[in-house]
């Protein structure tokens, strides 16, 4: 069985976690605890695309606040 993960042809929602962390998912398997919708489903182009303009920096929230950096 292929990896729904690595679909380019498959629809995906980005779900973001309490840390800020993003996912790619794919659209028809269910969302899993804590993670909430950041992008409803669109091509895998498109919802990669979103991740990079919006997951800018990969510390998570906790550690960036420890830090003081402001930087999403």
């Amino acid at each position: 069985m292929p990896n729904p993960f690595d679909d380019q042809d498959a629809t995906f929602l980005v779900l973001v976690n309490d840390e800020g962390q993003h996912s790619l998912w794919p659209a028809f398997a269910p969302r899993p605890d804590g993670w909430t919708v950041a992008l409803d489903a669109s091509p895998r182009e498109e919802a990669v695309a979103y991740v990079e303009a919006n997951w800018t920096d990969m510390r998570p929230r906790s550690l960036r606040e420890a830090t003081g950096s402001r930087a999403s």
